[in-house]
Parts: C-alpha cells; sequence; structure tokens
C-alpha cells in the first residue's frame, strides 16, 4: 500500500532558528517512514541560504525536494512552517507548524491563520497558551458594534525542540575544535543569540542589558578577580557590517559607565555548525550561560547548552520555562512591559507584552555564579539529566507520530483493477 503523500514547505536550508527546527521536523517525519515526504525549500528573512550544502550530514534532504510539477497533484498531507498569518491550506489534510510566539498577543491575522489549517503544532506551552487565550472581537464600521469575535478554534500541540545526543554532549571528540586561546580570563559566560531591532533595552535578545550588567558586576575588580564575556551574536548575518556594527554597540555601552576599569567582552561573529557550537558550550574557559531574553517561542540554545551540565542564567518568563528547571537553574524574576516601538514589527505588536527582567538580580547572578561556582554546578548537573530524559530528539519523533497518529485522517486510495480474462459467449 502507498503512502500518504506529505509536503513540507520549510526554511530547512538556511541559517536561522526556523531553519534549525524545521530540519529537525523534518528529519523525524522522514524516520518514521510512514509518509512520502518531499520538501518545498523556503527562505527566512534575511538569513543566509544553503545550510545543507555546507553541512554534509544534512545533504540527504536534497533526496527529498519535490519536482517542479507538485502541485499537479492535491498533497494528502501539506505542512507549513513559518509564522502563521502565512499559512495558507493546499493539501487535503493541512498541518501549521511555527514556533509560536515571544510576547503576549499578535495581530488578528496570526488567530487566522491558524484557523485555516486543521491543525497546529508550537514549540512551547507557552505559546500554546498565549494562542488559546487570544479573542479579537471586529466591529461594524458603521454602527461599532461587535459583530464577530475571533479567536482560535482549530486544534493546537506543543511539540517540543528536541535534542540531538549524537551531537550536544561532552564526549564528543571535537570539543576541542574551537580555539579560544587568544582570551585569557579563564573563567568565561557566553551568551547566544542575534541582536536584533530596538533600542537599549528593548531588543528581544536583551543583548545590550547583558553587556550592561556584566560590566557592572564586575568592574573595578582586579584583573585576575573578574571573568569575561564571551558573545556568539550577530544582526541576523554573519558579515563585517554586522561585527563593526556589534563592536560600535559596545563601545557605546561602555562609554555609559563611569569606569574605564572593566572586565573583557568578545565577540564571535560567524557562522558555526553544530559540532562548533557543542565544542564552544564545552569549552573549558566556558563556565556558564547567560540570556536575559524578553521573550522566547522556545530557546533552542538554552537546550543545547543544557547538555554541558553548567550553569544556566536566563529570564523566569516564556517557552525555555518547559525544559530549564527551576530546581536547576537560575531563573530571574521581573515584570512585563508593552513592546517598545523600537523592537515592533510585523508580528511583533506595541499592544502586547514581554519580559522587563530584575536588572539588579541579573547583576547578582553574575556575581552568584562567578563566586560560588561550585555550588551552582552541583545542581545544574541535574538540568543535564532532565534533558536527556525528557527532550531529546528521539522523544520528540515518538510525540510527533503520535500527534499524527491520531490527529490525520485515513485518505483514499486508487487502485488498479485486475479483471479475470472473460470467456466469449458463442
Amino acid at each position: 500500500m502507498s503512502k500518504p503523500r506529505f509536503v513540507i514547505s520549510s526554511p530547512f536550508d538556511t541559517y536561522s532558528g526556523y531553519g534549525a527546527r524545521a530540519r529537525d521536523f523534518v528529519k523525524a517525519v522522514i524516520e518514521l517512514d510512514k509518509y512520502q515526504v518531499e520538501l518545498l525549500p523556503q527562505r527566512w528573512g534575511e538569513t543566509s541560504w544553503n545550510f545543507c550544502k555546507d553541512h554534509p550530514e544534512w545533504s540527504f534532504l536534497s533526496n527529498y525536494i519535490c519536482k517542479p510539477d507538485w502541485q499537479s497533484v492535491q498533497p494528502d498531507i501539506w505542512m507549513q512552517c513559518t509564522i502563521p498569518n502565512e499559512f495558507q491550506p493546499v493539501g487535503k489534510y493541512n498541518i501549521g507548524l511555527t514556533a509560536g510566539i515571544e510576547s503576549t498577543a499578535c495581530k488578528s491575522e496570526w488567530i487566522d491563520g491558524l484557523n485555516r489549517m486543521d491543525i497546529n503544532l508550537v514549540s512551547s506551552n507557552f505559546a500554546k497558551n498565549t494562542f488559546e487565550k487570544m479573542a479579537y472581537e471586529k466591529k461594524d464600521n458603521n454602527t461599532g458594534k461587535v459583530v464577530e469575535v475571533v479567536k482560535l478554534l482549530k486544534p493546537i500541540h506543543t511539540i517540543f525542540e528536541g535534542i540531538n545526543l549524537e551531537t550536544y554532549n561532552s564526549s564528543s571528540p571535537s570539543i576541542k575544535s574551537i580555539d579560544l586561546s587568544s582570551i585569557p580570563e579563564q573563567f568565561c559566560y557566553l551568551s547566544v543569540g542575534h541582536w536584533m531591532q530596538g533600542a537599549y533595552g528593548h531588543d528581544r535578545k536583551n543583548i545590550g542589558v547583558t553587556i550592561k550588567q556584566f560590566y557592572e558586576a564586575f568592574k573595578d575588580k582586579p584583573k585576575n578577580k573578574r571573568p569575561a564575556l564571551i558573545l556568539k551574536c550577530s544582526l541576523g548575518t554573519s558579515s563585517y557590517v554586522s561585527r563593526d556594527e556589534i563592536l560600535d554597540r559596545i563601545k557605546s555601552i561602555k562609554s555609559q559607565l563611569n569606569t574605564k576599569n572593566l572586565p573583557n567582552v568578545y565577540l564571535l561573529n560567524g557562522e558555526f555548525n553544530d559540532t562548533e557550537m557543542n565544542a564552544l558550550y564545552n569549552h573549558p574557559k566556558v563556565k556558564a550561560m547567560v540570556t536575559l531574553t524578553k521573550g522566547e517561542g522556545f530557546g533552542r540554545p538554552l537546550l543545547e547548552f543544557s547538555m554541558t551540565g553548567k550553569p544556566i542564567i536566563a529570564s523566569g518568563w516564556s517557552g525555555h520555562l518547559d525544559f530549564l528547571h527551576p530546581d536547576y537553574n537560575i531563573l530571574l524574576p521581573g515584570s512585563l512591559e508593552n513592546v517598545h516601538a523600537t523592537a515592533a514589527n510585523s508580528w511583533l505588536i506595541t499592544e502586547s507584552q514581554w519580559f522587563k527582567v530584575s536588572e539588579q538580580h541579573a547583576m547578582g547572578a553574575y556575581k552568584e555564579v562567578y563566586k560560588k561556582y561550585k555550588q551552582q554546578h552541583v545542581k545544574s548537573k541535574k538540568q543535564k539529566y532532565h534533558v536527556r530524559d525528557n527532550f531529546t530528539h528521539s522523544k520528540m519523533r515518538e510525540l510527533i507520530g503520535n500527534i499524527l497518529d491520531h490527529n490525520v485522517p485515513a485518505f483514499s486510495q486508487q487502485v488498479k483493477l485486475n479483471l479475470s480474462q472473460l470467456t466469449k459467449v458463442e
């Protein structure tokens, strides 16, 4: 019996968070071996292209790319991996896959998009709960009366972004592939993420505040008693322009402080593959990860870093709380504030809110991890096993299989008739 035809439109060949999500999801569906998988590549903003060509371990995906006439026959199952307002039903059964949302609300077009699909899949319970709570009133232009309340009507499920234990672990021989010999400090914090649009204190990853509070925590300390901060960071694409702009932003933050006796901040601005990221996470000079993020649909680097067993300092709000156990990590308090106009775009709206971390607690956490590293490390080691037991690629694949089995209908198939030879009647 032939398998249902499963066409997936996604940015799997891009250097982006959505690209990584798409690759892992596609790989899991292929491994289920229940579907005829076909891939339709799509771009993702301004992020770089040709990820699979640059990474041989993912080159097998090229074998599944759709033929030019893929639309001549309607797919049994159609999936789009993108933001919800772009969802369009194309197949007999339609699935929307999105990382979700980083704030408390979105435009009504997103809910409309989710309702166009038969089922929707998001990366975190935070995203699922946010979408389920949203409701928008549509009013008559003439009377001003409410004529419709727009809310989510279609099923929505959480499928976490499972980690590949073969790639992210502390025993890989490739962990020595990152050379940090030019950094003299033996104790470094690591922060990973794009430095996105937004005035100081309002970019989504909150990189500016991350840097400033690090400076504040260790300014005027003797050189032999202060750590360093490593930024694995870009403006969305890695280039000399990106590097120089980030360095200028760091200089601007330094100029706000009333001392020149500051700890060092180092910038890594380039495309790293999974093996190189694992090596960076596990480098002996990298002692902890920090993110003062304003909101995450999931928070993939935090999951990856968890496999080192090293301490994590993170904002205590949004998608990453699905897998960051509160007893094993430092989750910072804060409050909600409206998305700033400088950070708003076509999906982040100023009417929504996201997290403003307590900067005092952030500075205190930096100091706490540095002064009491052994005690913090004892706790953080448990986070590694929490992820290993609950958030792996194989667990994700099992969850995907169960959700598809319980929701995707059976499809009728064309059967060739084999009639027996008739005898001519004389």
